[in-house]
């Protein structure tokens, strides 16, 4: 993990995986959640389905590096993790 990239390590049905919040996952999550900006995304993301999550989650996935990440038989417990410590590992990067 490089945590000077804002990296983070999870697990995810007990196999190791990376997850990143880049740009290009920023705006995937935009996308994915059909909002336009941060702010937008950031009030959306209050109140995620389950789809909405899996959403997420592949975007920081990718993020992390892995091009065609497999999200649908994760647990929903598992996955809000995940999306959790991307978004912490990103937010001790904001003063570097």
């Amino acid at each position: 993990m490089n945590q000077a990239r804002g990296e983070a390590a999870v697990m995810l049905g007990g196999v190791r995986r990376r997850v990143c919040l880049t740009l290009g996952a920023l705006a995937e999550i935009e996308t994915g959640l059909g909002v336009e900006g941060l702010a937008a995304a950031a009030e959306r993301m209050k109140t995620l389905s389950a789809r909405d999550l899996m959403v997420v989650l592949a975007a920081v996935l990718r993020g992390g590096g892995e091009a065609r990440p497999e999200v649908e038989a994760v647990d929903p417990r598992e996955a809000a993790r995940a999306v959790a410590a991307a978004f912490e590992a990103s937010s001790g990067q904001a003063g570097r």
